[in-house]
């Protein structure tokens, strides 16, 4: 493997080499100057990493955080847009200066864990709690940081495939075991970006991870993304509380907001008056995919209705946590100094349930020695025409 010096060397030796995604001032498709992502964050070095396939898409990805910076993808008539939010340089991404998950590779546990503890065999183990009084997406504290705030050592293969490592001590974040995780993206030639998940440990441990892009279709974070529709294959979901922590309840969409398996705008009811809604400050929920692991069958589309981008998602998780940007106030600003509002972005981050490590019943998160854990995701992007007047 790399060292990170070498890496970030190495990316922009690659970046000179796709000429035909840069301009004359060595800039991505997507406008971005690849010299403000090399730099050195608590001695590991970061830098920029352009994927592109034949028909043009483009993907930036940063080792810092194994975050997805620009996705630029063909509307219906053509034109490159980049459909997720994130920021113009590597320092934007540090958690000094903006607090976000943008695009991030998400670990040890994506989502919440109740109180920050869990217990495996028959030892109770507990982690940072830094969303109120739980541990949200493993800890993002500035002493032992979640892998969104860490930098990946990386290897870019080729044009489509960049694969990234980390390294997760013992005891990091109150965690045990030293996991070995693996993040592999590959911009395939079908407009799709496949992410591919693996991870390894020398002790009993638990693992959920995900990716934690932010889409806006419309290529526009300044608009929201409630005329945007909806599609999920799923029948039940996993109602919270007031603090955002699973009951521990499967329950039915039927009749309530949260049934999307007829495809409606994401604002079309969440402003309703429905206990879920408010809980939740509008959708920040898990549903329980009624794919069952079979990724050939589609989880859930995004479509945006005013340019025809289509995004469908693909994976062999068992559940899709639908986040609807409800925190977005316009005070972040992103890319193109464009600030973003609420529900400016929606999330589909496909992962195990919520708290699963509490809840037995649930699909199992436990990973042991010799066994390797293995997640996929696949956001494919397609063009709906125009419809006939």
């Amino acid at each position: 493997m790399k060292t990170n010096l070498l890496i970030a060397a190495g990316a922009l030796v690659a970046l000179s080499a796709c000429s035909g995604a840069k301009t004359e001032s060595n800039l991505t498709a997507s406008g971005l100057d690849p010299q403000k992502f090399v730099d050195e964050y608590r001695g590991d070095s970061t830098a920029l990493f352009v994927l592109t396939n034949a028909n043009g898409m483009e993907a930036c990805i940063t080792n810092f955080g194994g975050r997805v910076v620009t996705l630029m993808v063909p509307d219906r008539h053509g034109k490159l847009t980049d459909v997720v939010l994130g920021f113009d340089s590597i320092q934007a991404y540090y958690p000094e200066n903006n607090s976000t998950d943008f695009g991030a590779t998400i670990g040890r546990y994506a989502n919440r864990i109740n109180e920050g503890k869990f217990e495996l065999d028959g030892e109770t183990y507990q982690l940072p709690l830094n969303n109120g009084k739980h541990s949200l997406h493993g800890g993002g504290d500035m002493g032992t940081r979640g892998w969104q705030y860490r930098v990946f050592q990386a290897d870019q293969l080729n044009d489509t495939t960049l694969v990234l490592t980390l390294t997760d001590a013992d005891g990091n974040n109150g965690y045990p075991g030293t996991v070995e995780a693996k993040v592999t993206y590959v911009l395939g030639a079908d407009n799709d970006l496949k992410i591919a998940y693996e991870a390894t440990t020398d002790k009993p441990t638990i693992i959920n991870m995900t990716n934690h892009s932010y889409f806006n279709l419309s290529g526009d974070g300044s608009k929201p993304v409630t005329d945007d529709v909806l599609w999920l294959n799923a029948s039940n979901f996993t109602p919270v509380d007031d603090t955002f922590m699973t009951s521990g309840e499967i329950v039915t969409v039927e009749g309530t907001p949260m049934d999307f398996r007829t495809p409606k705008t994401i604002g079309r009811d969440i402003n309703a008056d429905y206990v879920q809604l408010h809980n939740g400050n509008g959708y920040d929920h898990n549903w329980v995919l009624d794919t069952k692991g079979d990724m050939t069958a589609c989880a859930a589309t995004l479509e945006n209705t005013t340019n025809g981008i289509r995004m469908e998602v693909y994976t062999d998780e068992p559940g899709v946590q639908v986040y609807t940007g409800n925190f977005l106030d316009g005070t972040v600003t992103g890319k193109g100094g464009i600030a973003h509002p609420q529900r400016s972005a929606v999330c589909l981050e496909t992962q195990h349930y919520p708290d699963s490590p509490n809840k037995p019943e649930w699909p199992s998160v436990v990973l042991r020695p010799g066994e390797k854990y293995t997640g996929h995701c696949t956001y494919r992007f397609t063009q709906v025409p125009e419809a006939a007047e």
